[in-house]
Parts: structure tokens; C-alpha cells; sequence
């Protein structure tokens, strides 16, 4: 069944929390664990699911998610990859992302990747290098075959700018919480709260943070006032640090039920 974003936030709130998103690349550790690790996941509690396209060229991504989309494209990883993962997945009751720098999405065609993804019951899109002012064909297409589209918001986003990606985005906004690239910090800042609350005054419905969560007291603090919850980094490093893949799995499960509890904690 096809669970938008959209949907499991709104059921997210109606529990009085926020949401859990996780990003984990498609094809790291390999294609099945990729599938393995989003099942683990789920099941300690994480509510939506970001697969990201690995990319020779991820100018945002920091070390942590660099290196484990190179082991994935040393492994033959494609975009297509990402809709049979996407399938596999389909009958988890989570809202299934992808994350991809827009060129794939260009080289695949936008109409067939929207309609594909649509198709594998994926929920929509992240596009972190694409602006909404240069996204035209994308919006189109997305907007064709039902696909939420998410657009970035950053600190330094003028009000304008905030406007055009609240009314641009469908199922929620990726708020930045920081300038830079992705990966785990000591404190996610003060400009993300700050970022929240202005794209809510531009007309934002849900607006999501990412960019540094990494821990249990983190995810609180984001929870106390964001729609979502969204870790990266601190999940792929979790599984790049492991012996086994089963210990990666045991470490993902670790980490999302000690975000799950900070959420839990913050809205209590």
C-alpha cells in the first residue's frame, strides 16, 4: 500500500509527536541490505524512509554519506535500483522517499521516473540541489502522476524564497537546520527552530528538519517544535562502522528506538 508523507506526519501529530524519517542509501551496505536495514527500521519505529540515490557528484553530502554511496556504485548501484527497492518495501506501513540530486532524475526522464515511482509505490521526492524556480518540468511531472515533490529550505532563505517553496512543496518542507553539508553535530542550533517558524508563517503545513540529528536528546529538542525528525548520517555511519550486516541491522533498530524515545519524550 502507498503511504504518502503527507499522511503518516498528519498521523504523527494526531499522536501528539513528530515524525521519524531515515535516510539510508539504496544499495549500501548492498542492494539487499539496503531492503534489510528499512525493514529494520520500521520496525523500531521509524514512521517514513528517505532512499537515496547514490551519485558520482553529491556536492551535499558529507563524508559518512559519501563514502557509502561510493561502496554502492562500486557495487553497480543504478536509479533504477531505487523502484525495485521501492516495491520490495511497498508492503511497509511507512511513507517510502527517494532523495536524488536532480541529474539522475533528468538522465532517467522526469514523466517516466515520477510514473515508475508512483508505480512502486513510492511517496515522492527530495530534491535538495533543485529550486522550485528552475524545477518546471519536474513539477509537472510529479504533479501528473501524484508524487510529492520537497524542496529545501536553509537559514539564509529569504521570505520570498520561503513563499515559493511552501507553495511549490507537497506532503511536507525540508527545513536545513544548518548551511553545509550533511552529517552528525554536537547541537543542531537555534537557526532551526528559527527556520520553522518562519516557513509556518509563509504558509508551511509541515515543515520537517535534517541536517545533524544524530542523537536521542537531539531528536527531542527538534521534536519540541518541528513536524519531523529527519537522521542520516548517524544511521549510514552505524552501518558502515559494523563487523556484519546483522550487527549494522541491530545498531539501526539501537538508534531509531533511542530517536523514537527522545520524540516520544518531547511532545510528552
Amino acid at each position: 500500500m502507498r503511504h504518502l508523507s503527507a499522511e503518516v506526519i498528519d498521523r504523527a501529530k494526531g499522536e501528539g509527536r513528530a515524525a521519524l524519517v531515515a535516510y539510508i542509501p539504496v544499495g549500501f551496505p548492498s542492494f539487499a541490505g539496503s531492503v534489510e536495514a528499512v525493514r529494520a527500521l520500521v520496525g523500531a519505529g521509524v514512521d517514513a524512509i528517505e532512499f537515496g540515490i547514490p551519485y558520482t557528484d553529491p556536492v551535499m553530502d558529507g563524508p559518512v554519506i559519501q563514502k557509502a554511496a561510493d561502496l554502492a556504485l562500486s557495487q553497480g548501484t543504478r536509479p533504477a535500483d531505487v523502484m525495485r527497492a521501492l516495491d520490495a518495501l511497498s508492503d511497509l506501513d511507512a511513507a517510502l522517499l527517494v532523495m536524488s540530486y536532480y541529474n539522475p532524475i533528468l538522465k532517467y526522464g522526469p514523466d517516466a521516473f515520477a510514473r515508475d515511482l508512483a508505480a512502486a509505490g513510492g511517496a515522492g521526492v527530495i530534491t535538495p540541489d533543485l529550486t522550485p524556480d528552475s524545477g518546471g518540468e519536474w513539477i509537472e511531472a510529479s504533479r501528473t502522476h501524484d508524487v510529492e515533490r520537497i524542496f529545501l529550505a536553509a537559514p539564509s532563505s529569504p521570505e520570498e524564497r520561503l513563499k515559493l517553496v511552501t507553495e511549490s512543496s507537497t506532503g511536507f518542507v525540508y527545513a536545513a537546520s544548518t548551511m553545509g553539508v550533511t552529517g552528525p553535530r554536537t547541537h543542531v542550533g537555534d537557526a532551526a527552530k528559527t527556520l520553522v517558524e518562519r516557513t509556518r508563517a509563509v504558509g508551511a503545513e509541515r515543515v520537517c528538519v535534517g541536517l545533524g540529528v544524530s542523537n536521542g536528546a537531539q531528536a527531542a529538542e527538534v521534536a519540541a517544535y518541528a513536524d519531523g525528525v529527519i537522521v542520516g548520517s548517524a544511521f549510514v555511519r552505524r552501518l558502515l562502522e559494523a563487523q556484519t550486516p546483522s550487527e549494522g541491522f541491530r545498531a539501526l533498530e539501537t538508534l531509531a528506538t533511542e530517536l523514537r524515545n527522545g520524540i516520544e519524550e518531547a511532545r510528552a
